[in-house]
């Protein structure tokens, strides 16, 4: 069963011990030739895709169930354990935390290079990949900025399989951080509800444009965007004019600071997320509006895929939208349920009962056939005994 969506977790400093690293590359080697060999290679990458099958492989390896850095060090684990045998596994991890994430595009084209992949196969890889990124930080405005993006792919006789990405933002003021999933299989649209999996312990005020009760919007915003850009401006004036006096402002804690909402009080309106001194004030912006109204893109993806275009950009075409032309987008978080898998320190707390047993279903018959001692496969059964006894 497969969920669209987000995890979030708390925020985890601090390093991971040597130990354990070592420890999740050895375990984490064993998993990943199992399943290419029973499964294959593309099912390995779709079962990524799941976010309750992620937090699941991460606690097999033994990291703490609610930890942000499970997302970035099983990723590095994964990564480290299939190193100098990707074409054996028929598997290419690509990306990873900070610095890392944004080298993403340039390992892509580097193995597109070293498989001798058509240009245009690498390129759709890239493109999707800086695409997956721009819809979480700008499509689903959360509060959380994204820091950790992964990219996993599958190749089979120098052609692509499938493709997942998983990706991490950040909220430093709440300290927490939420975790998004893709999957190629499941992706029809990469503005319309893309996400693979979904899970999240608390829920925040969001402008989800990637949803379908957004469709409304996200035509209108691309009609604004197609216009001229002299009547773009003179919708927005109308909003800068009459916001005080149709308004009454909330403040929202983000990464960076308050994010004022503009309130509108009618049948018609609810609230929209806008940065207000960007909005009023902003030359980049209209740098950015114009640029936009110059290409007229064809549709939302492609308003989306402009240079320069990030959520300050989507939010003021969202409120034009919404504000003039009365095409509410959805304003309710993505997230559709909590989930915690018990780690080392022994806090299971599950709640989608047939998901979690489908996961320790799957790994019960995976770990017997690991080349690790009778003693590791032990432990590893162990913890999962733990998410049934407790379920």
């Amino acid at each position: 069963m497969i969920y669209r969506g987000i995890a979030t977790f708390g925020l985890d400093t601090g390093a991971c011990p040597r130990w354990l690293f070592e420890r999740m590359v050895k375990l984490g080697r064993e998993i990943v030739r199992i399943i290419v060999e029973e499964y294959t290679a593309d099912e390995f990458v779709a079962r990524i895709g799941n976010p309750v099958w992620f937090q699941s492989l991460g606690t097999v390896l033994a990291f703490d169930w609610n930890a942000s850095g499970l997302t970035t060090i099983l990723t590095a684990a994964l990564k480290e354990a299939i190193r100098g045998n990707e074409k054996n596994f028929g598997i290419y991890i690509c990306g990873g935390k900070g610095a890392t994430s944004r080298k993403t595009p340039e390992e892509i084209k580097k193995w597109g290079e070293i498989l001798s992949l058509p240009p245009g196969h690498t390129e759709n890889l890239v493109y999707n990949s800086k695409m997956s990124a721009k819809v979480d930080n700008a499509l689903v405005q959360d509060g959380f900025q994204i820091y950790h993006h992964a990219f996993f792919f599958t190749v089979k006789k120098n052609q692509i399989g499938s493709w997942t990405v998983v990706q991490q933002g950040m909220n430093t003021l709440k300290a927490t951080a939420r975790r998004y999933h893709w999957h190629s299989a499941k992706i029809t649209d990469l503005v319309c509800e893309p996400h693979s999996g979904i899970v999240s312990a608390i829920k925040t005020p969001t402008l989800d444009l990637t949803s379908k009760k957004s469709s409304d919007n996200r035509q209108v915003s691309t009609q604004l965007a197609q216009n001229s850009f002299e009547e773009l401006m003179k919708d927005i004036k109308i909003i800068r004019k009459h916001s005080s006096s149709l308004s009454k402002t909330i403040a929202l804690q983000s990464p960076k600071g308050q994010l004022t909402l503009l309130n509108l009080e009618n049948k018609e309106f609810k609230y929209h997320p806008v940065v207000e001194e960007d909005f009023n004030r902003s030359r980049y912006l209209e740098k950015i509006l114009w640029n936009v109204c110059q290409q007229k893109p064809k549709n939302y993806e492609k308003l989306l895929a402009a240079e320069g275009v990030g959520p300050k950009t989507i939010r003021a075409l969202s409120l034009v939208a919404e504000v003039i032309y009365g095409a509410k987008p959805s304003y309710e978080d993505p997230a559709r349920y909590s989930f915690a898998h018990g780690g080392k320190d022994r806090t299971p707390y599950p709640v989608d009962r047939q998901t979690y047993d489908q996961s320790i279903e799957f790994f019960r018959k995976v770990v017997p056939k690991m080349k690790v001692s009778e003693s590791e496969k032990r432990k590893m059964l162990g913890r999962l005994g733990l998410h049934i006894s407790r379920g």
